[in-house]
């Protein structure tokens, strides 16, 4: 893996092991090479991530719609910053220079952008992982309603198998360097998502 998405908040959340979190992701992003992509915004998880893979010399790539430039302070300070029209194009920008997916907490969007890049794994648009980081539990109710999905038989269990769910930082990278893509059928051409 050479570069690695990261979806995360554009809040810091309301404990500080949130902020640490990111910062131990940027940290290792770094430390093992690797480039960093992501929302382009210099505010919360995403500023935080951002700075610290930049501090111990990761490339990063932030890739903000024009419309949140203002709203989310783009962060200035990268190398890299590319402002785009819309957030189809973001995501589709951010999907397309990743060699994989880490999730931090987030609200909305974060989630949104998770599941996104799930649903185009499960669709067999791209092959790479996506590791949700569980910082203080935060993601193991969602894990928990991906569980329900499969009772209900919304789920393909194979496809449940595909949210990875890590500790840490270090336990995401490693997941996603192991992580095997299941053999699906092409649904859909990137374009066409």
């Amino acid at each position: 893996m050479r570069r690695v998405c990261v979806f995360c908040g554009s809040a810091a959340g309301v404990r500080p092991d949130y902020a640490a979190a990111a910062k131990a992701l940027g940290r290792a992003i770094g430390a093992r090479g690797m480039g960093l992509v992501f929302g382009g915004g210099a505010v919360g998880l995403m500023g935080i991530v951002s700075r610290a893979a930049q501090a111990a010399g990761a490339p990063v790539t932030g890739i903000i719609p024009h419309g949140l430039v203002m709203r989310e302070a783009g962060n200035g300070e990268l190398d890299d910053l590319r402002v785009v029209a819309s957030m189809h194009e973001r995501k589709a920008m951010m999907a397309e220079m990743a060699d994989g997916f880490i999730v931090l907490p987030g609200g909305f969007g974060t989630l949104e952008e998770a599941v996104e890049a799930l649903t185009w794994l499960q669709l067999g648009i791209h092959r790479k992982g996506v590791a949700f980081v569980d910082t203080l539990g935060y993601w193991s109710r969602q894990m928990a309603a991906f569980d329900h999905m499969v009772a209900e038989g919304f789920l393909k269990p194979a496809m449940r198998d595909m949210a990875l769910l890590a500790p840490d930082a270090e336990a995401a990278l490693d997941a996603l360097a192991r992580f095997a893509a299941p053999e699906v059928p092409r649904w859909l051409l990137p374009g066409e998502a």
